[in-house]
């Protein structure tokens, strides 16, 4: 019996995918831990190593504590949000594009995306324009409504910046909910119907548990991309996540610690260790969701 050949054209087809990933994504996060486990003293000098000193620093010390509470607050508020809003409509959105009776669905389906494509910058800068004191308060006059300043008020900027958020990315979960629905067979909706369930049951009985794979994956996507945030925020509120740090992220903690902007020298050390907690909380999640979760949703639709 002949030896099979090892297949090396898959090695080349995968090593410039495999190298350029490496070097812009799997290195940076090695070196962003590794020194995350150094710093760097006061009087200059070479780094030195204090294992989870940073890590400790960030939760216990006095100025480092506060704000590390806070972002991790508004982080998780900030996807809660879009778990209980984006999420949800995504999926009402879906199901109607997935009817028949519906008319014009191409054009639907191609305005509720187009926001997904267009620049994160481009996206915070026209609606920070359109909520401005200034402008925006001068256009709805035009119309009669009285816009208070809804990105300059602690209580209102991070839900404000939140649905913003869900406008932009609603039609990327909504897509992916429309192709698991598209991918029905017709065979089991109407047997369904031929036993008498509505229009509602055959959602709740039929349609949902086939696509609850897909609600996980949304689910993880929604939860790294979020934990992940940073372009909206910064430049509808700026580095500082203004007023009064109320929309500040693990994300705009990070980039202002890092590069400066929070204290009179960057400090790229307490940077990584927030970009480590980051990186931690992202892993813990998808492990759970890996190993708990989506085995069960797969065993179930395999039952099914």
């Amino acid at each position: 019996m002949s030896k099979k050949a090892f297949p090396w054209h898959i090695v080349v087809f995968l090593a410039p995918a495999v190298i350029i990933y490496t070097l812009f994504m799997i290195y940076p996060l090695l070196d962003s831990l590794r020194l995350s486990l150094y710093t760097v003293p006061e009087q200059g000098g070479a780094e030195v190593f204090i294992g989870l000193g940073n890590y400790q620093r960030l939760f216990t010390d006095p100025f480092w504590q506060p704000q590390i509470t806070r972002a991790l607050a508004n982080t998780f508020e900030f996807f809660v949000f879009h778990m209980l809003v984006q999420n949800p409509l995504a999926l009402l959105l879906a199901t109607l594009l997935a009817s028949r009776f519906v008319a014009g669905r191409a054009i639907y389906r191609t305005l509720i995306f187009t926001p997904s494509v267009l620049s994160v910058v481009l996206i915070g800068f026209i609606w920070q324009l359109i909520l401005s004191p200034v402008f925006g308060r001068a256009l709805f006059a035009q119309i009669g409504i009285r816009l208070p300043p809804l990105l300059g008020q602690v209580e209102t900027a991070l839900p404000v910046v939140s649905l913003i958020s869900v406008w932009q990315w609603v039609g990327v979960p909504m897509m992916l909910f429309l192709a698991a629905l598209i991918s029905i067979p017709d065979e089991l909706i109407e047997a369904a119907r031929v036993d008498g369930a509505t229009a509602l049951d055959v959602f709740w009985r039929v349609k949902l548990p086939l696509i609850m794979p897909t609600v996980g994956i949304v689910a993880v996507l929604t939860f790294v991309g979020n934990f992940n945030a940073f372009d909206l925020v910064y430049t509808t509120q700026g580095a500082l996540g203004a007023p009064d740090y109320s929309t500040d992220l693990l994300g705009t903690l990070f980039y202002r610690t890092f590069f400066g902007f929070q204290l009179q020298l960057p400090n790229q050390t307490m940077g990584t260790a927030v970009a480590g907690v980051m990186f931690l909380i992202i892993l813990a999640g998808v492990l759970i969701y890996l190993f708990t979760i989506q085995r069960r949703l797969v065993a179930n639709t395999v039952e099914m």
